[in-house]
């Protein structure tokens, strides 16, 4: 009946069940429990398995070692809840069940699994403690753990204590990690391991032989890349075209293009990835007339495709040989080969280059036309040339067309197109185009929205300031010293006070300080509304050299009139210790002099024209008359 309930999906039957079942404590109890676990466990109904083994836990049953390894084993698989993991070891340490070498591989899964390579690490040190000795599993999930991570530094001493525990390899260890060591350059690892691989006579694979190639040429060990390249096709493995792609690239970051001639001509190579890999390194060198003849060659060896002519043209187009490029594509046409969006994007690299960007944009027209779809270099480069020249209504439309296609622009072009959209004083279109960027994944930053929020600020359009400061939180951008003291602005305007010092607060909290004209502002906003003191404790930790004499005379005045006079007070005396005097509103308030009639309607803007020595010299002399 439990069994049926749990493969149901029926929990709180289910459990209502086993707990009767505990309770009548029937001969074979533990029996059938253990039964429901693996029962459940088998047919992945990991939630029910662990319910059970939850309350026969309660209820003082101890199941076997057997049983909580196929329940680990259900959860790391089945990648459930790390916690769950965690509480089925613990309940076995509290049963007194000694792990197997298997539980604790289980548990390093797990560990390895959610990134905890350290706590794995120490799982790993202390299986001997345990009364366990590490099997290749026990290597294989930590060392993978360790390259995953990029924690390289530990490998070689993990390798070591391998072959000191006599692990002997096998096929996928071998063919499984000398791959991942090359992917993170560890070199001498994975040949350790290759040259241990043959000497037991097992064959590696063809992702092992491109890997460790592949590693070779990337740190320009060209000799024994082409070695191992010839000793692999002795083995009868045909090279993969990315093998040959990789030793010819090594070549020409040598600068030997001779040599990697030589190398496709003698291993009588037939995959045009390597020739134009080839082609793209003479390119890359600048050596453009060579690269002119190679091209010539692939084509009379049938060895040239779009993307060989491509090349040519697109390297020529950025060094801004606009002539050599229309030359080569007449050639290309001649010879059959039509240009493509590749060809489109080299020719308006290319004017831009030479800023001709009306010639860039007429290019660009006609891709828009046949919906083709140009590179991000090449938007990216488009849409500066044409901000740089004001063309910006081209620009936007450029960004608007490559929004639509799913391409993305960096930020750093992104935020040139904004500012100069907004300097033309279009900001709605601004607004319009950072939706356009959110639904392309173009990113945002602050500088993004800073732009746009001092836009509308000018237009005084508080509101629509703290739509966009939603937007941006949304996105999970954050603010920085420029959109705090934007969005106080905005919120004083609207005499939202005790937001803007909430805010304010927010903003001290985070590190920033407010300038001088901003904080003066909203000192007096919240002065006029007698909610100085909701600052207090945020003024107390701004840098003194930030608060000026009108600041002070501010902050002392409106506390006073709060009622708050010790720490106007204390305010008072940090003026004073500055040699700074008070200005004719403070100075009345604190000796009791002040014409509070006419003082009350004075705007705290305005208590600076009255900020005069002789002003409060006059009133001291009055009093003593």
């Amino acid at each position: 009946m439990i069994l049926k309930l749990g493969l149901a999906g029926n929990l709180q039957e289910m459990e209502l069940f086993v707990h009767k079942m505990m309770k009548a404590a029937c001969l074979g109890t533990d029996e059938s429990c253990v039964l429901l676990i693996e029962s459940f466990c088998q047919n992945g109904k990991v939630q029910e398995a662990l319910l059970v083994f939850e309350i026969m836990s309660l209820a003082k049953y101890r199941p076997s070692i057997s049983t909580c390894n196929v329940l680990l084993s259900t959860l790391v698989k089945e990648r459930g809840d790390f916690q769950s993991v965690v509480f089925v070891y613990k309940e076995m340490v509290k049963a007194g069940i000694f792990p197997s070498v298997d539980t604790l591989n289980f548990l390093i899964e797990a560990l390895c699994g959610t990134g905890r390579i350290d706590a794995a690490l120490e799982q790993f040190r202390r299986m001997k403690k345990k009364g366990c000795s590490p099997n290749s599993r026990t290597f294989e999930l930590v060392i993978g753990g360790i390259c995953m991570q990029n924690r390289v530094d530990i490998l070689t001493k993990i390798l070591d204590e391998m072959f000191e525990a006599g692990c002997t390899l096998d096929h996928d260890f071998c063919n499984n990690f000398i791959p991942l060591f090359c992917r993170v350059n560890r070199l001498d690892e994975g040949l350790r391991l290759f040259r241990m691989m043959r000497g037991s006579d097992l064959l590696p694979d063809l992702s092992v032989y491109s890997a460790l190639i592949g590693c070779f040429c990337e740190n320009l060990w060209l000799d024994d890349g082409v070695n191992l390249l010839s000793e692999m096709i002795d083995t009868g493995l045909m090279p993969s075209a990315n093998m040959y792609v990789d030793i010819v690239n090594g070549f020409c970051k040598l600068g030997k293009f001779s040599e990697a001639m030589m190398f496709l001509d003698e291993k009588s190579v037939f995959e045009t990835a390597a020739y134009n890999s080839l082609l793209e390194g003479y390119c890359a060198a600048g050596r453009f007339f060579e690269a002119n003849g190679f091209l010539w060659k692939m084509v009379e060896m049938g060895m040239c495709d779009n993307l060989s002519w491509n090349i040519l043209i697109r390297r020529l187009g950025e060094e801004g040989h606009i002539g050599k490029c229309f030359e080569v594509l007449n050639r290309m046409i001649v010879c059959s080969y039509m240009p493509d969006d590749a060809t489109h994007s080299a020719l308006i690299i290319g004017h831009c280059k030479i800023c001709k960007h009306a010639n860039a944009v007429d290019l660009f027209r006609l891709v828009r036309l046949k919906e083709w779809c140009l590179d991000s270099a090449t938007y990216a480069e488009l849409i500066d040339g044409l901000c740089h020249t004001e063309k910006i209504q081209e620009a936007a439309e450029v960004f608007q067309y490559m929004s639509g296609k799913g391409c993305s622009l960096s930020t750093l072009s992104f935020n040139l197109l904004i500012e100069w959209i907004c300097l033309m004083g279009k900001v709605d279109e601004a607004i319009k185009l950072r939706s356009f960027a959110f639904s392309s994944r173009t990113s945002s930053n602050p500088v993004t929205y800073t732009t746009i929020m001092l836009a509308l600020c000018k237009l005084n359009r508080s509101k629509d300031i703290l739509v966009l400061l939603s937007q941006m939180l949304v996105e999970g951008c954050t603010l920085d010293a420029t959109v705090y003291s934007i969005l106080i602005h905005g919120l004083c305007a609207q005499n939202r006070i005790k937001d803007a010092a909430l805010l304010f607060d927010q903003m001290v909290s985070d590190g920033f300080v407010l300038d001088s004209e901003t904080l003066s502002k909203l000192l007096s906003s919240l002065a006029n509304h007698s909610q100085v003191h909701m600052v207090t404790d945020s003024l107390n930790k701004i840098p003194s050299e930030v608060l000026s004499p009108s600041i002070y005379n501010l902050v002392v005045n409106g506390l006073w009139k709060e009622g708050h006079k010790s720490e106007a007070c204390k305010f008072l005396d940090c003026m004073l210790e500055k040699g700074w005097v008070p200005d004719t509103i403070t100075h009345g308030l604190l000796i009791g002099n002040a014409d509070r009639e006419g003082m009350d309607g004075l705007p705290f803007e305005d208590a600076g024209l009255h900020d005069k020595v002789s002003n409060i010299l006059a009133e001291g002399l009055d009093e003593l008359s």
